[in-house]
């Protein structure tokens, strides 16, 4: 096979309100609004496109791994342990329910956060080698 899968496109995230949620990712995470609907919004943020979409009461992203924890579908990366602690920082002023600042025993450290409707997301403070290439980023 010569043609490979490159990146991914869009993320699709449930949410009970579309317009809640998309203003909330507009207001919290400053995402930019390219479409909305009564049933879904399209966002734009992270070099992603994210999706929300209208779904049932207590329904999220999240799923239980074999242990019965509650694991997250998406990991944000940052640029380095300093802009963790940045954005870290600014969600907690935002109100933003986040997870303490950890060490998982591998390079970099973490945090969680969660949306409205509970969507469980992780923050890394290792930004892609391939990324930063392509980007021209520096730490």
């Amino acid at each position: 096979m010569r043609e490979k899968l490159l990146r991914v496109g869009t993320t699709y995230i449930p949410v009970s309100n579309v317009e809640l949620s998309s203003e909330w990712y507009v207001n919290k995470l400053g995402a930019e609004l390219s479409y909305k609907d009564e049933d879904k919004a399209i966002l734009n943020f992270a070099n992603q496109s994210i999706f929300l979409v209208k779904s049932n009461e207590n329904q999220s992203s999240n799923f239980y791994d074999i242990h019965g924890e509650e694991r997250f579908s998406l990991t944000f990366e940052v640029n380095g342990l300093s802009a963790l602690e940045t954005i870290h920082k600014d969600f907690s002023e935002k109100q933003i329910r986040v997870g303490e600042i950890e060490n998982r025993g591998h390079s970099g450290r973490n945090f969680v956060f969660y949306d409205l409707n509970g969507n469980k997301f992780d923050v890394w403070s290792e930004l892609s080698p391939i990324f930063k290439e392509k980007y021209l980023i520096s730490q």
